[in-house]
């Protein structure tokens, strides 16, 4: 906390923290003003929310049909094979990634080409950039995503099903009076702590997808401070804080805002 404090200074390596001047908010402000300003914070937030929308249904739905399964060995080879990416470094990733895109011999160009397809340069086209992105992280994570949901459905009891199950209730009806509100709880506070995250977008895997053709929608807060605080050669600290301390403070606000949505609508709710 106290090295946040060169946000408001005209921070000198030599100087230190202590002696270095005050500027007040002068690097906030020339941050809110510089023409980057706008793009960073659309692609931030359109990151995030794509993100947030894409992948945080798949794991309910991923523990509600495995909780069905009565096959062991297919249960647990469906959870292995779905939780196993998770393991896969970023750089390993993004790298399979490129070589699955290549416009020339990757597999999905190729698979297009029979079609009639293409080629389709996937990562030299900012259009494409955000959906890469997420559906990646939505394959990468699903998997541990779903032990949550997974654990929090074997809490609930048995003697529920055992009577909807007499009642001739089906399976269907069984997820959606029985699983889905025992895990409603566990899923309002992942996704209360999801959106107090909105702007941390995955800072290195980002940066090891970017190319010059894709910089319009993949530059985030995340990578520009990144530039502008160690890559260029001012090496501006101070200009490069107080764009990280804006975006802790919004990630702040958002994460009070929909607590106590969460509150006000009678569901779990962090305090």
């Amino acid at each position: 906390m106290y090295g946040a404090s060169i946000a408001f200074k005209d921070f000198n390596v030599t100087k230190g923290i202590g002696g270095s001047a005050w500027v007040g908010f002068a690097h906030f402000e020339r941050f809110f003003h510089s023409h980057e300003f706008w793009r960073l914070l659309r692609n931030t937030l359109s990151i995030s929310f794509y993100t947030l929308l894409a992948s945080f249904p798949f794991p309910i739905l991923l523990a509600l049909g495995l909780n069905y399964v009565r096959n062991k060995r297919f249960k647990n080879m469906v959870q292995m094979v779905t939780y196993a990416p998770y393991f896969i470094s970023l750089v390993v990733l993004v790298g399979l990634m490129l070589q699955f895109l290549d416009p020339r011999t990757g597999l999905i160009n190729t698979i297009l080409g029979w079609f009639g397809i293409g080629p389709v340069h996937f990562m030299a086209e900012a259009s494409w950039f955000q959906s890469i992105y997420v559906w990646s992280h939505v394959w990468q994570n699903v998997g541990f995503a779903c032990i949550i949901f997974l654990a929090t459905l074997a809490g609930i009891d048995p003697a529920l099903h055992e009577a909807a199950v007499i009642d001739g209730a089906s399976k269907l009806q069984r997820m959606r009076h029985i699983d889905l509100p025992g895990i409603m709880p566990i899923a309002v506070i992942l996704l209360i702590l999801n959106t107090g995250q909105m702007l941390e977008t995955g800072f290195e895997k980002i940066l090891l997808m970017q190319n010059a053709l894709n910089l319009r929608s993949s530059e985030v807060i995340d990578t520009y401070v990144y530039k502008v605080g160690l890559v260029s050669q001012a090496m501006n600290f101070s200009y490069a804080t107080a764009i990280g301390l804006f975006k802790a403070v919004i990630g702040f606000i958002l994460l009070l805002i929909v607590n106590q949505t969460a509150k006000r609508l009678k569901q779990e709710s962090l305090w």
